[in-house]
């Protein structure tokens, strides 16, 4: 899967979705997603197998489990492991639900 496929998928959710920030900040529940970091694969002294670490992020105005299981859902159907963390952001007034993936070979 590459970045494109991710971001074809994320927008079959339904939530608006960016890379990295909106210029515009929609209304909540949106979807932002972006680079984390690699963890490529080495071998030989060469970057073997690209993996590539990213962030999904949902916001919301309220802990919103229907949101969530969204998005967890749409994970699993693209068949992308993720972990998850929530934090409440005081300065937004919003949640944020980031599930981390890796994009292997993409």
């Amino acid at each position: 899967m590459n970045q494109t496929e991710l971001y074809q998928g994320l927008q079959a959710i339904g939530y608006p979705v960016a890379y990295s920030h909106f210029t515009t900040e929609p209304k909540a529940p949106y979807l932002v997603y972006l680079f984390a970091y690699d963890g490529d694969f080495m071998a030989d002294n060469i970057n073997f197998l690209d993996v590539a670490n990213f962030q999904v992020e949902l916001y919301t105005e309220k802990k919103d489990l229907a949101a969530e299981a969204k998005v967890k859902g749409k994970l699993k159907e693209m068949q992308l492991p993720f972990s998850t963390v929530e934090t409440y952001l005081d300065s937004e007034k919003l949640f944020q639900t980031v599930f981390t993936i890796q994009l292997i070979g993409g």
